[in-house]
């Protein structure tokens, strides 16, 4: 880890934990208190479009404004949108009211995250930058999935739903302590720091001509996209198939718990096989030919190890340890460029958003009409497009870590 940043990285593990206080309950909690499933799926598409705006923001606001205020709106809009969804929306459970509130929440963490991931990229040495970002994704997802899960589910059972939503107020204020305040560190962009208002507002036009002056961001962004698309998918229908095979409720979240704590250490090796390997080597052949296989592996292991929990977890471990093979591209893409980081960050931060209900709605889409085994296909045939895409995101412009290849 980058010791100039350390403090930042703890503060963005605690925010993580605060944001992830809800994920796990809130929909059901929702509609035992009499929402309909239609009203549920609403407030989380809304949730996830703008988490998916929130992230392309983040990119090219830390490039034109600095990233220590693009992370301060995101708490302000983070802390706003939590008041009005629990104080107004949930305590009547006003429907209008809690779509507008949770959408301003939605706004928060990309803004807060993103933001200091390009900090990380701006201020790590080329050779490092795998292992500084592998490190992000570290604090990110065990913050996330892994703390903000445990805390929850002590929380709940202590001191309630409502007043568990209200203490993520508290762990996020600590967490922006400690990577806006205890973080010394120095953020340099001659954009922040001298440019005008015509400047600013170029470099925030930057984040959609980037694709055009550099089309292999646009590709990054498009291999980010695939990269964590199965991760929002499996949720809508895995639980429904496992069940099918005698899993209950409680064995799924304890399978899906599992790879994601697994998931938080691979995130961390990936940054450090990808400094040494090589980055696109990393992504194509760990994330996208991995992962490919591995999610087919996932869905089938409940018939070919007869129902086997413990080969089922195992199975799914793999695949949640090989979607860290993706972690490099966080280091690829912003290499690309010389100078214009933030604006390719903000494509692959969008590309980290928009899984978010894309997973949801390839579900949708073709569950009814070729099954879950044929949206599992779908799923691992993006996984291997994803792998050939990668081949073409060639560095031209600045070397690859000096101890690393790109194949």
């Amino acid at each position: 880890m980058p010791s100039h940043l350390a403090w930042g990285y703890l503060g963005i593990l605690i925010f993580m934990m605060g944001d992830g206080v809800e994920q796990g309950w809130l929909s059901p909690y929702l509609l035992e208190h009499g929402m309909s499933i239609q009203q549920s799926a609403s407030l989380f598409t809304v949730y996830g479009i703008t988490i998916a705006i929130s992230s392309w923001f983040s990119g090219v606001l830390a490039e034109g404004y600095g990233p220590r205020k693009a992370m301060l709106i995101g708490i302000l809009l983070y802390i706003i949108g939590t008041i009005g969804f629990v104080g107004i929306g949930m305590e009547s459970l006003n429907f209008p009211v809690m779509l507008l509130t949770y959408a301003i929440r939605g706004f928060g963490y990309p803004l807060f995250a993103y933001s200091f991931l390009v900090w990380i990229t701006y201020r790590t040495p080329q050779n490092q930058l795998g292992r500084a970002v592998g490190w992000f994704w570290f604090v990110f997802t065990g913050g996330l999935n892994v703390l903000g899960a445990y805390y929850s589910s002590w929380a709940i059972d202590h001191i309630g739903y409502q007043n568990t939503l209200w203490s993520s107020i508290f762990w996020v204020s600590i967490g922006a302590f400690f990577a806006l305040i205890v973080n010394k560190d120095q953020f340099r962009s001659s954009v922040a720091a001298v440019g005008d208002a015509s400047t600013k507002t170029k470099e925030l036009l930057k984040g959609l001509t980037i694709v055009r002056e550099e089309p292999k961001v646009l590709i990054g962004g498009i291999v980010r996209v695939i990269n964590t698309t199965a991760q929002f998918a499996f949720p809508v229908f895995l639980p429904v198939y496992l069940a099918t095979h005698g899993f209950s409720t409680r064995e799924w979240l304890q399978i899906w718990g599992t790879i994601f704590t697994s998931n938080i250490i691979f995130n961390l090796m990936f940054g450090f096989v990808g400094d040494r390997l090589g980055w696109r080597n990393t992504i194509i052949w760990f994330g996208g030919v991995g992962c490919g296989i591995t999610t087919l592996v996932f869905y089938y292991s409940p018939v070919w190890f007869d129902a086997n929990y413990w080969m089922v977890m195992f199975c799914g471990v793999l695949w949640g340890g090989l979607l860290a093979g993706y972690v490099p591209l966080s280091a690829l893409v912003p290499s690309l460029v010389k100078e214009e980081k933030g604006a390719a960050m903000a494509i692959l931060n969008l590309g980290a958003g928009l899984p978010v209900f894309i997973g949801p709605a390839i579900v949708g889409l073709f569950i009814g009409s070729i099954g879950s085994e044929g949206v599992v296909w779908i799923l691992a045939i993006l996984y291997f497009i994803s792998a050939i895409l990668t081949k073409f995101i060639t560095l031209s412009k600045t070397p690859e870590p000096a101890n690393a290849t790109i194949g």
